[in-house]
């Protein structure tokens, strides 16, 4: 399938709860890339869960799970900044940048689909 006609879903992680994160966030994000509910799966970490991600091994170990499973996995720069963990989720294998604009694009156009924790 095409870039442009390819449906992206974009799970945006930006709770501190470790619960949600593993009961919700990581299961959903995981099970949409292995079962191909989605043409493409994007986590993108915001606020609080990248200060949680640098913090707890088992959160780390199922983002390599999901990682090795094809997800695509971003976080957002000024918040990983402020929080003062963007070089621990670069080593994590996050891609971090900047997400202000990337998620305006996300809501404007009609093939990603937003899920937010």
């Amino acid at each position: 399938m095409t870039e442009s006609k390819a449906e992206t879903l974009v799970v945006i992680w930006s709770s501190a709860d470790r619960d949600v994160a593993r009961n919700m966030v990581f299961m959903y994000t995981l099970n949409s890339r292995l079962r191909g509910w989605w043409d493409e799966v994007r986590l993108v970490v915001w606020g609080p869960s990248s200060k949680l991600l640098t913090q707890d091994k088992e959160l780390q170990e199922a983002l390599a799970e999901m990682k090795e499973a094809g997800v695509r996995l971003l976080a957002c720069k000024a918040c990983a900044d402020s929080y003062g963990v963007s070089e621990d989720l670069e080593r994590l294998g996050l891609e971090v940048r900047y997400m202000g604009e990337p998620l305006t694009r996300y809501l404007k156009e009609e093939r990603f689909k937003i899920l937010t924790f």
